[in-house]
């Protein structure tokens, strides 16, 4: 008689639990995201049914805010499943939020605290995202080294 045991084949992203530092970047990211979507979503909505300037101006910019809040929606996805590829589109996305905060910043009135939020926000994803803990839980290895010969 043989018996044979039934064990579960482990997930790419089974294995020890998930570092907070993973989560908090793809929350962060999921947010931008739905940030960036909501008003792309606004702004086709203003091309559509209200008086813009530029239709066609509202209406691609709408779509292209839309397109560009995709990224860190996807980017987040990955980081919440551990896949490598995801540290990425992360780090791009922080990385595009630091002059839009800038211009923000350098605004008048309502802008500025807008401007603020959004630094620290890409401020901590970058801290986050290139933290050696972040990369080595998304199974990155580190650069390659020779020994001298």
């Amino acid at each position: 008689m043989s018996t044979q045991q039934n064990t579960p084949v482990p997930s790419p992203s089974a294995g020890p639990e998930k570092p907070g530092r993973i989560a908090a970047l793809a929350a962060l990211n999921a947010l931008e995201g739905a940030a960036l979507v909501i008003g792309g979503v606004y702004m086709l909505a203003v091309g559509l049914f209200g008086r813009p300037d530029s239709m066609q101006q509202a209406e691609m910019g709408g779509l292209t805010l839309v397109a560009l809040g995709l990224i860190p929606l996807l980017a987040a996805r990955g980081l919440l499943l551990r896949k490598s590829w995801s540290r990425g589109p992360a780090l791009i996305t922080q990385l595009m939020a630091l002059p839009v905060a800038w211009t923000l910043l350098r605004a008048q009135g309502a802008l500025i605290p807008l401007g603020i939020v959004l630094a620290a926000v890409a401020v901590t994803g970058l801290v986050l995202v290139l933290h050696p803990a972040t990369t080595k839980a998304l199974g990155i290895r580190g650069p390659r080294t020779t020994p001298d010969a």
